[in-house]
This record gives C-alpha cells, sequence and structure tokens, in this order.
C-alpha cells in the first residue's frame, strides 16, 4: 500500500491505483486519475466525517480551486479566519456545512447553491433605506427604494 501524502491529508492510503517509478532524481509515483481520486476522496470525506478536521477543509478548498481569500469572501469572513481553522483544525460548524454543501453543489453542477451565496453577498454591498409593500392583483409586492 502506498501511504498518499502529496494530497496534504495524513490518512490516505492506496491499495492499487499507482505506479512505482525510477527517474534520473530518484524514485517517483506515478497515481493513475488523479481527479478522479481527489473526487473520491472529497466524496467520501464529505459523507463520512462528522466534522471537518483543518486538512480537510484546505483540501476541500483547494479542489474548489479557491484561495483562503475567496472563499472567506463566499463566506463573509476574512482570509485570516479560514488560515487559522485549516492551521489549528477548529472549524466553525456553519463553516463546515457550508463548504460540503459548496463541493457539493459544484461538483455535482447545482450551481443555484454558488449563485445564491454570491447574491447574498452582494446583498451586504446595498444599502436600502425603506422597505415599502404594496398589495396588488398578484399578492404583495415589495417595493425597496436606495
Amino acid at each position: 500500500m502506498y501511504h498518499y501524502t502529496s494530497c496534504g491529508l495524513p490518512n490516505v492510503w492506496l491499495k492499487n491505483g499507482y505506479e512505482a517509478r525510477r527517474t534520473p532524481y530518484g524514485k517517483a509515483v506515478a497515481i493513475h486519475n488523479l481527479d478522479g481520486l481527489h473526487r473520491t476522496i472529497a466524496r467520501t470525506i464529505i459523507a463520512h466525517r462528522p466534522r471537518l478536521s483543518g486538512a480537510e477543509f484546505r483540501f476541500l478548498r483547494k479542489e474548489l480551486e479557491l484561495s483562503q481569500a475567496s472563499l472567506a469572501r463566499l463566506f463573509g469572513n476574512d482570509a485570516q479566519s479560514v488560515a487559522l481553522w485549516e492551521k489549528r483544525g477548529k472549524v466553525p460548524i456553519w463553516a463546515d456545512r457550508l463548504l460540503r454543501g459548496l463541493y457539493r453543489a459544484t461538483v455535482e453542477g447545482d450551481v443555484p447553491l454558488r449563485r445564491m451565496i454570491d447574491e447574498l453577498n452582494a446583498l451586504a454591498e446595498r444599502t436600502t433605506t425603506h422597505l415599502t409593500f404594496e398589495d396588488t392583483r398578484k399578492g404583495w409586492a415589495a417595493r425597496l427604494a436606495a
């Protein structure tokens, strides 16, 4: 068995699907279908781990190709918080759940979740001073004024 540490997780072992090779620089390992392996690792973490460790959180973030800063923006937080969660392994439960959902939505093609998060973040930049509602033939409707 091969202890696969290059993914950043300390507890991943491969029974097969890899090939040891000699190179002019020493021993190397080639992994078959690396993208498929990483998707399987991610799905297993999401489905079977009660709480994400810092390393697992980092793994999922990287699989989504998000920097700490870009994930922090999505979550309405700062990059330093994300860095501390990953380093210390104390991921808030809300961030744990949101990252799991974001990964599944992205990989399984459910784009509305990502779009909804982006729209919520855009709301933070708007200011609405008056909430006005009007009873119309189709029911109540909001009339928002800046």
